[in-house]
């Protein structure tokens, strides 16, 4: 798989401090069509762009971030001066791998892997992961149900097999393991809750998009 680089994404010497946040998000209008019944098509894009917008201002707040990128197959209303790695939209777990590749050779030894459905994220929240991850040169923060992965951090300049999809949290950890890794587990309120089903919406109110439900 060859990745196309939309912006400008800066070399860094593996010696340097400073993750990078790369940040996954497909085509916006294939993104959470769960939510189809409960939000109109235009409030559903509302959402998704919405949730994105807070993802990244966590990112630039984020003390140990040094660098953002997206990994999609659509750059949308991203800000300009966010570099974007261009993937098929086809596969997620191939996509950041190549995505984390390219990183891995444009210097980057730390890695945050952030899903752009975290509405309620933080910059210490981002802080903290990246801290766990420098333990042991891998973190996790896993879902409210605790099977799933919603961010890693990877400090290490070995490739890494993402396995996200089902129970995707114990299939990370034995990647990890396989790595010679130390996994560090993080729980975190902000890198937990995701927006998956309209039970979930439901913490969300008084958003903008809120008032665009369907009847």
């Amino acid at each position: 798989m060859s990745l196309t680089i939309l912006g400008q994404l800066t070399r860094r010497p593996f010696r340097q401090r400073g993750a990078c946040a790369l940040i996954a998000i497909k085509q916006r209008a294939r993104c959470k069509t769960r939510l189809s019944e409960t939000l109109a098509p235009a409030a559903r894009l509302q959402l998704v762009r919405s949730m994105l917008a807070t993802v990244i201002s966590a990112a630039r707040a984020a003390q140990t971030v040094r660098q953002i990128v997206v990994v999609s197959p659509e750059r949308d209303a991203l800000p300009a001066d966010v570099p974007v790695i261009v993937d098929t939209g086809e596969d997620l777990n191939s996509a950041l791998t190549e995505a984390h590749r390219v990183l891995l050779e444009f210097g980057y030894r730390e890695v945050v892997i952030l899903p752009a459905d975290l509405p309620t994220i933080t910059a210490a929240d981002i802080d903290g992961l990246t801290h766990a991850g420098r333990i042991g040169g891998f973190a996790i923060a896993p879902d409210t149900a605790g099977s799933g992965t919603n961010a890693l951090c990877l400090a290490s300049a070995q490739a890494f097999r993402f396995q996200f999809g089902l129970d995707s949290q114990r299939l990370h950890l034995r990647e990890a393991k396989r790595m010679d890794l130390s996994p560090q587990v993080v729980r975190f309120p902000g890198l937990q809750f995701d927006v998956d089903s309209p039970a979930d919406l439901g913490r969300l109110e008084g958003q903008p998009w809120a008032a665009r439900r369907r009847a």
